[in-house]
């Protein structure tokens, strides 16, 4: 059975985040096996394994940023050594219809990340119609986005939802992963959303989620992935 680990994004945002507390979410998170350390840019850049990729957000939190501005922290994300850039779009231009707009911010940013790296774009879902997510979703995929992602976790709208996920994972249909972000908290949460569609998951408490991962697995044995 392969652990969740192996998707998860290791998460430490806060504000008030010093470069020690970084240290030991990196420590912690090669610990745990996870996939990344999803940290600020201001913590650039990370001495990690080579086993540890380094996600690094932009825009964040509000997404209100100028493109010009969003393109240039990604810019400079790459440079000190960020191997994922998560995105927040600007929801109110999605709030408004100007899902063309949506579609050239994301555009702009994905220009600077050079394949391999990856860029993820956070929806904010909990603020959108479903309407709205699905055409979100389709700007994100037109504009050549790996993932697209629930939330930054900081939206008083709330984070990741089953639903949100389930409408994501049906809207890209394969041509982009799903991140499910903000609220995860338990290992039967994160299970659901992987159930849904999600295929990362952002999880700051990922040591509490692991050991109720590794507690389920011992108490039901399942052949398997996840």
């Amino acid at each position: 059975m392969t652990s969740i680990a192996s998707i998860i994004d290791h998460t430490l945002l806060k504000p008030e985040a010093t470069a020690a507390d970084v240290d030991a979410l990196v420590a912690e998170a090669v610990e745990l096996g996870t996939f990344s350390v999803c940290v600020s840019p201001s913590m650039l850049p990370l001495a990690v394994p080579e086993t540890l990729k380094v996600a690094v957000v932009c825009g964040f939190p509000s997404g209100k940023h100028t493109t010009a501005v969003k393109t240039a922290e990604a810019a400079e994300s790459i440079t000190l050594g960020a191997d994922e850039i998560d995105m927040v779009i600007d929801v109110g231009a999605a709030k408004a219809g100007r899902f063309d707009l949506v579609e050239a911010d994301i555009a702009s940013v994905r220009s600077v990340i050079p394949a391999p790296r990856i860029l993820k774009v956070i929806i904010e879902s909990a603020a959108l119609t479903d309407d709205e997510i699905v055409a979100v979703c389709q700007a994100a995929v037109a504009a050549g986005a790996d993932f697209v992602k629930t939330s930054t976790g900081f939206h008083p709208t709330g984070g990741a939802t089953v639903e949100a996920v389930a409408l994501m994972a049906k809207t890209v249909a394969g041509r982009a992963g799903v991140k499910a972000s903000g609220g995860i908290r338990s290992y039967e949460t994160a299970a659901a959303m992987i159930a849904a569609g999600a295929t990362r998951l952002g999880v700051s408490g990922s040591r509490q989620v692991l050991a109720e991962e590794a507690g389920a697995a011992a108490a039901t044995p399942v052949d398997g992935a996840y």
